[in-house]
Parts: C-alpha cells; structure tokens; sequence
C-alpha cells in the first residue's frame, strides 16, 4: 500500500474516507460543491456527507428534490460553467431516470463542444446487494455505462483506494461515475453471511492519510500474488475472491481492477500469461455484464497462455430476489466451486 512521507494516518471505514474525500477537496477548491437528496442536513442515507453541510455551508452542500434527470442535468450545467459538483444518487438502482443526462449530456459534453466545454463532474452511489435490500436496492449497473464514451466508471475495494480514486475523480475535467459497494461500507465481506461481520478497524486497507493523495484510474491493484490462477474482480467480489483462494488452498493471484473503464489491460494480461488460468467475478447479471469484456480481452491477448477456457461466476439473469439473496450473491461456495473446477486438470 503507499505511503505519504510525513502523512498522518487514521483509520477509517469506506464511509469516513469517501466523507474525508469530499471535505478535502472542499477545503481546497471553493468550486467543489456536494448535492443529491438528503446529503444535507440528514448527511446521506448512510451517511457518506455527514458534517460536510455544517462545515462548508448551505451552498456547498445541500439537498435536492427527488429528481435524478434533474440532479445530473444541474450538475452538466454547473461543470460547464466552471464548478466541479460531486452528486450522490442515493441508489444505482435510481440512476436510470439520469441515464440520458450522464450518456448523452455529460459524457458528450466535451467531444460535441470541441474541447469548449467540459463536465467535470463525479456522480456517486451505492451499489450491490448483501444488506437485504431486494430488487430496487441492490443492482449493480456498471456494464450499462462503461459502453459509454467519455465517462469513467470506478468502483473501490476499500477506504484506502476509495478516498484516493474519489480525490483523483473529482479533479477529472470529465465525468466521473463512482460506484460503492454499499457491503463494504463497514467492512471487507468474505461472501459468507453466516459468518461473523468483520470491520475496517484494525485492516492495513482502512489505514488510510488524512490529507490530499490521488491514486490513477489506470493502475489496477495486486491484492494476492499467485502462480496458479488469475481472479479477475472488483468490489466486493475481492473480498470474496480472497475467501474462497483461502479456503481451496489456491495459489491464485487476484487482481483488484479498481477501474473499468479505463481499464489496467496490461496488468490483466500479464498476469494471465503469468497463471495461465483465469476467472472472472462480478455481483451483476451474467448476460452482458462487463465479465463478458473482460473475457474477450483476455482470450483476446492471452489466448495461446491460458490452459483451461475462462471461467466466469455472477449474479443470475434474474431481478435480485429479497428473500433468495444468498442464492442470487456470488458467494463464497460458488466461487470455491468455481476455483477447484477451473484448477482440475
């Protein structure tokens, strides 16, 4: 993990760093501004803005009717005019209503004015399933914006990366969408919910400098070095891609991809040609979901490396089901499963 010289640590949950991030570039740039609904005075339905109305004013934090077309396209216009507002859309569930302003407005913006123009604007909500949240609280829509010219779609693993992606998003000069996988808003999650929950307290991850540091969009994250096989993930799927390698006794390496788009490709393809073996995970549905890219990349630049066919484990093609969730969630079974059927020889 980097450090900054002389930086001073604290440790943090995903919610106080993406809050951290937020105040720091507040502090810095009178231009940043923080909307969405209830970010206010009520600090966020998980309460990410929490104290940021109180510190830096009724006009640099505040709330917003129930409108995410509405939301998006004020932020389009307040980018355009110089400002850099970061914009919470309470769930990706929601963000549909928005989808023309971020694809068509926002993406756009910079390529249709030439270069007169830009929208640096960064637009953050939870993601994914794990808390019982049912069909409308728990989708995980990444694959229908990363098809998106001119958009960044990022999605953190930990506070660490989570305050430094964020930092790094919101002095983008282009349209940033930050994805939260709201399971680990408290701590890592090993895909198991019979488990104990586990926090962030006491993780090297949640160790994370007070101040201003970026971390690049382009740069995906070693989390295990392996020999044998190469996972492929991101989100919460790290943290269960962790619990499955440590319960087949795998030596696989798992690549925390941090972005999808841009996306760290020749990471990916060294470390394929490294294990010859490779799986995918990802929370969302399977058919179209962004596992299909990367399977397509991989067989791509890896072809003549790989030892067995790509194996790829997600959600089902189904609405997420509320009283079936651990049915629908990769979890732990499923990808050590996946893991012993991809090293048979």
């Amino acid at each position: 993990m980097p450090q900054k010289n002389n930086e001073q640590m604290t440790q943090m949950n995903m919610i106080e760093a993406i809050r951290s991030a937020m105040d720091v570039k507040m502090s810095q740039d009178p231009d940043v501004l923080v909307f969405g609904e209830d970010v206010g005075y009520f600090g966020g339905v998980f309460r990410c803005t929490a104290g940021l109305q109180e510190k830096h004013g009724l006009h640099r934090c505040f709330d917003t009717p129930i409108a995410e077309g509405g939301i998006i396209g004020a932020a389009v216009g307040m980018g355009a005019y110089g400002l850099r507002p970061v914009v919470e859309i309470q769930f990706a569930d929601y963000i549909y209503p928005a989808y023309d302003q971020i694809c068509s407005e926002a993406a756009r913006l910079r390529y249709r004015s030439n270069g007169e123009f830009t929208a640096p604007l960064t637009i953050r909500t939870p993601v994914g399933g794990g808390i019982h949240g049912g069909q409308t609280h728990s989708q995980s829509p990444e694959a229908l914006f990363t098809h998106i010219s001119g958009l960044k779609t990022i999605i953190p693993s930990n506070p660490y990366d989570a305050k430094g992606l964020l930092i790094k998003a919101i002095e983008d000069n282009d349209p940033v969408l930050f994805l939260e996988p709201k399971r680990l808003y408290n701590g890592p999650f090993s895909g198991d919910p019979h488990m104990p929950a586990r926090n962030w307290s006491k993780h090297e991850l949640g160790l994370v400098p007070e101040g201003h540091y970026t971390i690049d969009f382009e740069k995906a994250r070693t989390h295990r070095e392996g020999a044998n096989l190469t996972i492929l993930c991101y989100g919460t799927m790290v943290w269960v891609a962790e619990a499955a390698v440590e319960a087949t006794g795998v030596d696989a390496e798992i690549l925390d991809l941090r972005s999808l788009l841009p996306l760290d490709l020749d990471a990916i393809v060294k470390s394929v040609n490294k294990t010859g073996r490779c799986l995918i995970l990802h929370e969302a549905t399977r058919t179209s979901g962004f596992g299909a890219e990367l399977i397509a990349e991989v067989q791509q630049h890896c072809f003549y490396a790989l030892e067995k066919p790509i194996v790829r484990v997600t959600g089902w093609d189904t609405p997420y089901p509320h009283a079936l969730e651990w049915e629908y969630f990769p979890g732990l079974e499923r990808c050590s499963d996946a893991i012993v059927r991809i090293m048979e020889d």
